[in-house]
């Protein structure tokens, strides 16, 4: 069975993700130090009690996430939920890492680029201005679909079914998408061309955004629009190094 240091995991972790040059709202690369050997990795969305129970019975050395700790503004104390967590980390000596903007804005392993392979595009660009660059990415389709057309191949792709505000009569070719909690990008998407717009989640005024500017939208959940990135980032590890990499998706409807 492969291993790897938990040093050269970390640093081949920063390097393909650039997570130096990324400005967060919470640290990237290793949150919770475990052992100094890794033989198994375990990788989701979010390091919820839930995710640390499965990887704990999968035989995990580390856990990989998008949705880590230490969050800006958040309590400093360790009590409640953020005890436990800590607690069967530090207990069974398993490390914690996560990358946050980095994973998203990455131009192939990246949630960004995952959801431009899910919806069939073959290229795609960040919309300047937005920052980091790549959190806001642009894309033409090559025919021409509604976003209703658009909506159900997320469903089938993503497993979730999507909310979608549609203003538009007619097919759409320019896209623009952000995901998980990227609905407040709207208004860029719109100046960048888009007809329509995609992300994670909605807001109330994403609503009357959308009706305003008349530019289509999709929220085919936090969750679901941010599932792919960390799968692509466990599936690189394991080929670059050999070790076991095991994606495991706690669901949520979110």
């Amino acid at each position: 069975m492969s291993e790897i240091s938990r040093q050269e995991l970390i640093q081949l972790l920063d390097q393909e993700l650039q997570s130096s040059l990324i400005k967060d709202y919470c640290p990237n690369g290793l949150q919770v130090e475990g052992k100094s050997q890794i033989k198994k990795i375990v990788a989701g969305v979010t390091a919820s009690q839930a995710l640390l129970d499965a990887a704990l019975a999968a035989g995990a050395d580390a856990i990989m996430v998008h949705h880590g700790y230490f969050w800006k503004n958040e309590d400093y104390a360790i009590t409640g939920i953020k005890k436990c967590r800590l607690q069967t980390l530090l207990k069974h000596d398993i490390s914690l890492i996560a990358y946050h903007l980095p994973l998203d804005v990455h131009p192939l392993l990246g949630n960004n680029a995952q959801l431009a392979l899910k919806l069939g595009l073959t290229s795609w660009q960040a919309v300047p201005g937005a920052s980091p660059s790549g959190v806001l990415m642009r894309g033409t389709l090559a025919n021409p679909m509604t976003s209703q057309q658009i909506a159900d191949r997320l469903h089938s792709e993503l497993n979730r079914l999507p909310l979608l505000h549609a203003v538009l009569d007619k097919p759409v070719t320019e896209l623009a998408w952000c995901t998980g909690g990227g609905q407040s990008y709207i208004d860029q998407a719109y100046a960048a061309g888009a007809e329509l717009f995609i992300s994670g989640e909605v807001s109330e005024q994403t609503i009357h955004s959308s009706r305003e500017l008349g530019i289509d939208f999709i929220a085919a959940g936090h969750h679901a629009t941010e599932r792919y990135g960390i799968k692509a980032l466990a599936e690189f590890v394991q080929q670059r190094t050999g070790v076991v990499c095991e994606f495991i998706d706690i669901d949520n409807p979110a």
